[in-house]
């Protein structure tokens, strides 16, 4: 019978490296960004939601994006164009807000899914899932209720955040996938190494 790993308690380290992407994602703001039809602003702090679900994995990802929140909550400006306050959990991106948490948890699931190493494919699929239509199912409803457009209006309307949305996931991936190979210390996790099937033996030839 073959040992199953034990959960890893979380300790210094793991709250460094939350601390560390919930910061990422807050300086990924500072360049401010756009908004579209006077809504939902168009910024890169979505590539650190996917850089925190593909790296720390689903709930260390989701914790990073939890204290982020919170701290925009009590007020800090940590999103794009130095927004901050509970006010912004009441407008059209607060769907997208808590979208970044749920989407950093299914990344994580889908890259690291068994406790696999991270391999392209699935990288790709993860962050697309995770960090664009989990973002967009939670955040498109909220901003249709928010601003009284219609949800199809909204969906629609939504349709320009995806080329960027694209653009990010894949200079993500191409992140992920240079750790993996560079710096694979950046994950913290042991994998599992890869068993190769045995060749099959030649046959015998009988005189």
């Amino acid at each position: 019978m073959t040992d199953q790993p034990r959960a890893r308690r979380m300790d210094a380290t793991d709250m460094a490296r939350v601390a560390v992407f919930a910061a990422i994602v807050a300086v990924l703001g500072l360049p401010g960004g756009f908004t579209v039809f006077g809504a939902v602003p168009i910024t890169a702090q979505t590539l650190g939601v996917m850089l925190a679900g593909a790296i720390l994995g689903p709930w260390l990802g989701a914790l990073s994006m939890t204290v982020l929140l919170a701290l925009v909550a009590v007020g800090l400006p940590l999103l794009a164009g130095g927004r901050g306050g509970i006010g912004v959990f009441f407008g059209p991106s607060a769907g997208y807000l808590v979208g970044w948490v749920a989407g950093a948890l299914v990344i994580g699931l889908i890259v690291h899914a068994g406790g696999r190493k991270p391999v392209t494919w699935r990288t790709v699929l993860g962050i697309v899932t995770g960090g664009i239509l989990v973002v967009y199912v939670l955040g498109i409803p909220v901003q249709s209720a928010v601003t009284h457009l219609p949800l199809a209006d909204t969906a629609l309307l939504s349709l320009v955040f995806v080329p960027g949305d694209l653009v990010k996931a894949v200079i993500a991936t191409a992140v992920v996938m240079t750790l993996v190979r560079a710096y694979p210390r950046a994950f913290r996790r042991t994998w599992p190494a890869r068993v190769h099937a045995a060749e099959p033996a030649e046959p015998v030839r009988v005189p």
